[in-house]
């Protein structure tokens, strides 16, 4: 099967290149415009967002008025009419409210006619001769997306150009074959890994006892962006406004590759473990749990869920969600599973019936990956003899814990 992912580059464009991409990007706007007003209609009904339809009704047209080349305009034209065809799935299907696409001369779509990769560099079609650019990728790439994806392993393919404070970047989508794993015993033998999310403290704690991230530490650096923000905005200049965007993209960027760096490692603990699932507590559920939390703390949980789901598909391992409640309070043990709002105490947890003593955030993570085994059996999804991923081996649905060393 073909597992995608998307990377963003700096590109490092000539000066004298820049207005002949402005331009691009100002005809793609148009050309994309051009079609949402085609397709567009207050009926959702009558709303047309037929690639081939719009591509009949609008080719010409655009093509006439403008120096994008054909492969340009029937990017253009995709564009649009997959704006087009979500506004009327949400009206028609989702009962929401919907306005007639709009589009910024901030984005081209780029595919494999109109982009060409190179070692160092790449070739864009513009509205006049191609433009080639340099990549700008990170001095160090330990840890970083280029690391494990911008590799001869993986393959290029669409892109979308954009352009941010003056800077142009790339975000492409790579892509690589990987073998489905179809083997039986996997199926019928599945190691979950239980995962627990915090607003504090740790960021994520495993079911095998991994430790990972600081939420203390992200919602620090979040405060102090909050706070220089605020008295930027206090100052209400030209400069503080520019100053406001440039900050905003560095954290942004900063903590897009912090929780790459936590989702690597959760990944890395489940196939350290051989896991076959990762489980989650519904994030809906948990923004109901905390909702007096801030949203970046709830954005911080849904993005690094999204990160583990693409990193694990690569190597096979399943990701699903359970429901949270009583995760905290309810005894992991397997010959107990007491549930009292005295169990827990802070980081500790300690059982009022069998006295089992663990670390608060542990117990939760044993607590979720217990739940999706039990949801396994009950939903007769097989998995029959399925088992948990602990701290020095595995324990069944029966209560049987199998050491690390007779695991196979």
């Amino acid at each position: 099967m073909g597992v995608v992912r998307n990377i963003q580059i700096k590109l490092d464009v000539p000066e004298d290149k820049h207005s002949v991409l402005d331009e691009t990007f100002e005809q793609f706007r148009q050309a994309a415009q051009h079609v949402a007003d085609h397709g567009w209609n207050d009926n959702p009904y009558e709303i047309t967002d037929t690639k081939n339809t719009l591509h009949d009704e609008t080719y010409s047209d655009v093509r006439d008025k403008l120096s994008l080349q054909s492969s340009l305009v029937q990017s253009a034209r995709n564009l649009a009419a997959t704006a087009l065809g979500n506004c009327k799935d949400r009206i028609i299907e989702d009962g929401e409210k919907a306005s007639k696409p709009e589009f910024k001369g901030t984005v081209v779509v780029y595919n494999g006619r109109t982009i060409t990769y190179n070692d160092d560099h790449v070739s864009l079609a513009t509205v006049d001769d191609r433009v080639t650019a340099e990549y700008v990728t990170p001095v160090n790439e330990e840890g970083t997306p280029f690391e494990d994806y911008w590799t001869d392993d993986w393959e290029k393919g669409e892109a979308t150009l954009h352009k941010r404070d003056g800077t142009y970047y790339l975000h492409v989508a790579v892509e690589k074959e990987v073998a489905p794993d179809s083997s039986d015993e996997t199926s019928e033998n599945g190691v979950v890994l239980g995962v627990d999310l915090n607003v504090d403290g740790y960021l994520a704690v495993t079911s095998t006892g991994a430790f990972l991230g600081n939420a203390d530490y992200l919602n620090h650096r979040r405060d102090e962006y909050e706070r220089r923000r605020g008295n930027l905005q206090q100052t209400g200049t030209r400069s503080a406004h520019l100053t406001i965007k440039s900050i905003g993209s560095r954290f942004a960027r900063w903590s897009a590759d912090y929780l790459h760096r936590v989702s690597k490692a959760l990944v890395r603990e489940a196939i350290e473990n051989d896991c076959t699932a990762i489980a989650f507590e519904n994030l809906k559920q948990i923004r109901e749990r905390i909702s007096n939390g801030s949203k970046f703390q709830q954005w911080t949980f849904r993005e690094l869920q999204r990160h583990v789901e693409y990193k694990a598909e690569e190597h096979g391992i399943d990701v699903d969600d359970v429901k949270p409640q009583y995760t905290s309070q309810r005894c992991s043990h397997s010959e107990c599973g007491f549930t009292h709002e005295d169990n827990r105490d802070g980081d500790e947890f300690e059982c009022l019936k069998c006295g089992k003593e663990l670390h608060s955030d542990y117990n939760a993570a044993r607590n979720v990956g217990w739940r999706l085994i039990q949801h396994w059996l009950k939903s007769g999804a097989g998995r029959a003899t399925s088992q948990l991923a602990l701290k020095s081996g595995t324990v069944n649905a029966n209560g049987r814990f199998r050491p690390t060393a007779l695991r196979s």
